[in-house]
């Protein structure tokens, strides 16, 4: 029986050992396709994701995760990867989406205004917000909002380092996604950032642009696998209402 979602979130812990027991890969696929329907800014989904269910992958990605128990005992592994390198082909897909959407619909003037604006942010406003060049263009956009924002509220992030932090946001939406459906079912998981992303792109044979979001062990959680009792700062020490 699933778990309902509190049920889920209450349950997913960060498991470092695993049993020698095996799981269902179209599970977990299954899974990871629950992660794509994560929250994603501006719905261009700029994420990718490695399900290896080899042993001798799984072990060659283990040893590049510093041979984490996490890493080394998972019956699979799944790696996060976030790719802004994509933006142009995920703006060109939701372009497509929406003139085709457009088409089948009975236009009115107020459906011919929002045609306008989504299409006009798709095919201009992302451009000019993601294009880059050797990350100058991006200071000049910074630098000109700046100023802009001095006399209107206006979106500040534009530099390169900024629409990385976009992506790797979205794609870390998408792995809490996961790794809740994961627990829904009664599997665990371990997200991993201590990895040499490097190797674990050339293990997965990923292009320079790929970056590496997190690796997450996958199994069932053996009885020493959660090393101690769950730490949370007290919740008034985060909650801020402002009434």
């Amino acid at each position: 029986m699933e778990k309902t979602v509190s049920e889920a979130i209450e349950y997913r812990r960060a498991v470092r050992v695993f049993k020698e027991q095996p799981i269902d890969s179209e599970e977990v696929k299954e899974c990871l396709r629950l992660a794509t329907l994560a929250a994603t800014s501006s719905n261009l989904q700029l994420w990718e994701f490695y399900h290896i269910t080899n042993s001798e992958k799984i072990k060659q990605l283990a040893k590049v995760c510093f041979n984490q128990n996490a890493a080394r005992t998972a019956q699979q592994l799944v790696v996060v990867v976030a790719r802004k390198d994509l933006w142009r082909k995920r703006a060109k897909a939701n372009l497509k989406f929406l003139e085709e959407g457009f088409a089948k619909a009975e236009m009115t003037p107020r459906l011919e205004k929002r045609k306008k604006m989504a299409l006009n942010y798709y095919g201009k406003l992302i451009p000019f917000t993601y294009f880059n060049f050797l990350g100058i263009f991006g200071w000049i956009k910074y630098l000109a909002f700046q100023v802009v924002g001095l006399f209107r509220p206006i979106y500040r992030q534009a530099r390169n380092s900024d629409m990385r932090i976009v992506a790797h946001k979205s794609a870390g939406l998408a792995a809490q996604n996961f790794m809740i459906s994961m627990a829904a079912i009664g599997y665990d998981t371990c997200p991993m950032e201590g990895s040499d992303t490097l190797r674990v792109k050339r293990i997965l044979n990923l292009p320079y642009s790929a970056e590496i979001n997190m690796v997450l062990g996958c199994g069932i959680r053996d009885e020493k696998g959660i090393y101690g009792p769950r730490f949370r700062v007290p919740f008034e020490e985060v909650y801020y209402p402002i009434n």
